[in-house]
């Protein structure tokens, strides 16, 4: 546990690594949700970004001075374990009045539990864009809110691109040149983090202009698909072509996402195979880096119908067990402002589902960009079941592994016919 804010003299922000850890915080610290005699309440904020907290303090401050018997703590954990432990931690209100949640997966078990408050025909949804905000949706109701728009599309080195003079592809043999000419001249292609992060987010791109349908992994869910047929097979064919002629780092299923980062930041990598919410930890760790934003085209140019993919994600909700709900929707409602929305942005490097937020930094700048472009929204995000998303990600480390692509897709679609026969 730490204290921080100007004054030093009240919790901010309590770091828990695990189950043990977190016990102990929350015996010696009273847990969230609390009310004091004097009509105060203290708020618990559960989220996964530990790296937005100091960006997050001053935001809180002033929420606080505006709102003087409101207090908010905030809590993190790691995401991976975020995404494994936070339903059973929120199911009985002790912590997340305020929480976050990922899209897909994670947010479809949670509003199975019932833990989400409906925040429907709230004024202050207003603020938001319309159309960013249908992933916090289930039922035509409006469960949670996303705040953070990201693009999970490759990164590359401009001034790398530049010398060498490549421009983003149109297609998929220009790709594959572009890559051949990466490595001729002793670069990396791509920096793939394999062994984590790498699989779930460099699918998106390979197989938005692949996939039949915008449903497709809804239909495989629902039995009406199968990862075995051609859409799949072809997305998993072309990531093996990459690994096999050598356009990833050697040793990519073993590389984790600082590994991966690390080769990007260092111009020994012309990609790195991430999303837009690295653009500023990249810049930080290496101020001469230009970056920008670009997605492999896996068809031919005319066969394209997507420039790119999207995510709205970080979903803020209120927890329908916490004990101070309204205090909690004013949280949300101080955090919808243009202006404190675009304190936050410019603070993490994040780009944001407000409307009427001014950028200011290089990286939030490109990502803006690609507002304009025809992007997906992430086709992983689409796969409701924790364990079917798993399957889909693991049948891209089987193939880096050295299975070929119709036996990973076997593997991964009979873990989709297990849950069916349920």
């Amino acid at each position: 546990m730490r204290k921080a804010g100007k004054s030093g003299k009240k919790l901010r922000y309590i770091w828990a690594s695990g189950a043990l850890a977190l016990t102990a915080v929350l015996s010696a610290c009273g847990g969230g949700g609390s009310a004091s005699s004097d009509g105060s309440v203290t708020l618990n904020f559960l989220h996964w970004r530990g790296e937005d907290v100091k960006a997050l303090e001053p935001i809180i401050d002033k929420f606080e001075q505006a709102n003087p018997k409101i207090k908010v703590e905030m809590q993190t954990l790691p995401s991976d374990q975020y995404q494994s432990t936070a339903q059973a931690k929120l199911s009985d209100g002790s912590v997340g009045d305020v929480f976050a949640s990922f899209p897909g997966a994670q947010f479809d078990a949670l509003a199975k539990a019932g833990v989400f408050t409906d925040l429907t025909g709230a004024t202050w949804l207003k603020s938001f864009n319309a159309d960013l905000i249908a992933a916090g949706q289930q039922e035509g109701k409006q469960l949670a809110v996303p705040y953070q728009l990201v693009y999970n599309d490759p990164i590359y080195n401009v001034k790398l691109f530049e010398k060498y003079g490549l421009t983003p592809p149109k297609d998929w043999e220009g790709f594959l040149a572009l890559c051949q000419k990466l490595k001729d001249n002793g670069i990396i292609p791509i920096a793939f983090a394999g062994a984590d992060i790498g699989p779930g987010q460099f699918m998106n791109t390979m197989v938005m202009n692949n996939e039949p349908s915008e449903d497709i992994f809804e239909k495989v869910e629902a039995g009406e698909a199968k990862l075995t047929d051609d859409w799949w097979i072809k997305t998993l064919t072309q990531i093996k072509e990459l690994n096999d002629k050598g356009y990833f780092q050697p040793d990519a299923l073993g590389t984790k996402d600082a590994a991966a980062g690390a080769l990007f930041i260092q111009e020994k990598a012309g990609m790195l195979a991430s999303g837009s919410y690295q653009l500023a930890q990249n810049a930080a760790q290496n101020p001469d880096l230009q970056q920008a934003l670009l997605a492999p085209i896996t068809v031919s140019a005319s066969e394209a119908k997507y420039e790119g993919v999207h995510t709205s994600t970080f979903m803020l909700a209120v927890n329908s067990k916490s004990k101070h709900p309204e205090e909690a929707k004013k949280f949300l409602e101080y955090l919808s402002q243009p202006d404190v929305a675009g304190e936050y942005a410019n603070a993490t490097g994040q780009n944001v589902t407000v409307d009427g937020v001014s950028y200011t930094s290089p990286e939030l700048k490109v990502a803006q960009d690609w507002t304009s472009k025809k992007t997906l929204f992430q086709p992983r995000f689409t796969i409701k079941n924790g364990d079917n998303q798993k399957a889909v990600t693991n049948s891209i480390q089987a193939v880096l592994g050295g299975a070929s692509p119709e036996e990973a897709a076997q593997e991964a679609q009979a873990v989709i016919d297990q849950h069916l026969s349920k």
